[in-house]
């Protein structure tokens, strides 16, 4: 039986948990050099695309800015058209928003990035739920849980009309013919509850037809909306078992929407740390979890939760005393959780209690990911026994320095994972549905 390949994706760290801004390493989260140095790693590596993540409002947390919201997130179309021209083959991963946009200009933004990077543009599809971000649009407010994805459904599917609103064959330009393009191209009509436009598009068919469509949610709603329409899932289940049952419940939804379980790439975001031996990798990884950790911001992460000034507590001492505030709370943005605050308080006692964790190791505990530890083979065996027991197809890695934080892995274990023959040596394709092993698009419309 072959070996399945493994699909390798690297994610621009900006800001977040994994994100050590304070290391001396560190660069610049927004000059483009730092764009630069880490996608032409990822190329240098043969990895599927690069991915850009979007924050739509800084995050806060008691009125200041969130401790790491430190940089700002740059627009990703634009730092995308910039990186096409100092790429060739790298896919390019755009994330926009479908509730604070509309479908005619993200179709042709998205688009031209393909026309640029002759054929790499990707969409990462994701919807807003809360006001506070909504502040920042005219919209002026948000959507509920259904009717956000009502809109991006209808988004993408509009989108989707307005890339096949020119036929392959549409642009003639025939200087004998006198015709630049046939009559009816870029011509199209979407009459629907959430967008009613018509009209002609402005950006003829690009190489890949149809962008490759990304898709992270991890609700039932999302899973659905992967199923029936995304080429790749960007999951957070990187944990072996955890993994292996998203992956048999999103590759199952498949088949009622006619599609077969090799067209949607499963790609959890995962960390890695190596080192020369076992024990070394372990205490840099430890190492690396403190940084990322530090005192303030495991108790900027519990206030989160509790809803309460929490900035009288010993963060290397037992969980605050007192009952969360299930009102409004004190963070805003992507800081704010959405589920049961109380629920998940009482399950993080039960947890420190057992394991005598302080707040701070309760925080390390609650916000780690997926981290490969290991020496560069014994890494690129846990990558390998990962795909190969259908935990992913894949991974998209999240390296906590920015920008050299890809190249240990390109350098030491990229190279064992081709050795092994789970990893492409070369790309096969110009495209980045060549890397993907997805096929094109739907057939597109043929002008009569």
């Amino acid at each position: 039986m072959p070996v399945k390949q493994i699909h390798l994706a690297a994610h621009f760290p900006g800001v977040n948990n994994t994100t050590v801004w304070s290391d001396p390493r560190s660069g610049s989260q927004i000059d483009f050099d730092s764009f630069v140095h880490l996608a032409r790693t990822a190329e240098r590596g043969k990895f599927d695309f690069f991915f850009l993540a979007e924050g739509l409002r800084l995050r806060e947390m008691k009125g200041r800015i969130h401790d790491l919201d430190v940089a700002g997130r740059p627009e990703s179309l634009t730092v995308l058209s910039a990186l096409s021209a100092v790429t060739t083959r790298l896919g390019l991963a755009a994330t926009v928003n479908s509730t604070f946009n509309e479908p005619y200009e993200v179709a042709r933004r998205l688009a031209t990035l393909d026309h640029l990077s002759g054929g790499r543009a990707a969409w990462n599809v994701v919807t807003s739920y809360d006001a506070f971000t909504g502040e920042n649009f005219r919209r002026g407010g948000y959507l509920d849980e259904a009717d956000r994805y009502n809109r991006a459904r209808e988004f993408l599917h509009t989108a989707r009309e307005l890339w096949d609103s020119w036929a392959p064959r549409d642009l003639v330009a025939d200087p004998a013919a006198g015709e630049f393009a046939r009559a009816g191209a870029g011509t199209f009509a979407h009459r629907g509850t959430q967008f009613d436009i018509a009209g002609r598009f402005t950006v003829p068919r690009g190489p890949q037809g149809h962008p490759v469509i990304i898709q992270a949610g991890d609700s039932d709603e999302g899973r659905e909306f992967a199923a029936a329409d995304a080429d790749v899932i960007f999951s957070r289940h990187g944990r072996l078992d955890d993994g292996r049952a998203f992956y048999k419940d999103v590759k199952s939804r498949l088949a009622k929407y006619g599609r077969r379980s090799d067209e949607l790439k499963i790609l959890p975001a995962v960390t890695y740390v190596l080192g020369d031996t076992e024990q070394d990798a372990a205490e840099r990884a430890a190492e690396i979890r403190r940084a990322q950790v530090t005192p303030r911001n495991a108790l900027v992460f519990l206030e989160g939760f509790w809803g309460r000034d929490l900035s009288g507590y010993d963060p290397d001492g037992p969980l605050p005393d007192v009952e969360p505030d299930l009102g409004e709370g004190v963070s805003k943005g992507r800081a704010q959780f959405r589920g049961d605050r109380g629920e998940v308080v009482r399950t993080w006692r039960a947890l420190a209690a057992e394991r005598g964790l302080s707040i701070r190791e309760l925080v390390i505990e609650a916000t780690g990911r997926q981290t490969f530890i290991g020496t560069p083979r014994s890494v690129a065996g846990q990558i390998d026994e990962f795909v190969q027991s259908d935990a992913a197809d894949g991974f998209v890695f999240v390296p906590h320095l920015t920008p050299g934080g890809l190249d240990d892995l390109v350098e030491h274990v990229v190279p064992l994972l081709q050795e092994k023959g789970v990893f492409r040596a070369d790309y096969t394709g110009p495209t980045l549905r060549d890397h993907l092993g997805i096929g094109g698009p739907r057939a597109p419309k043929e002008t009569p």
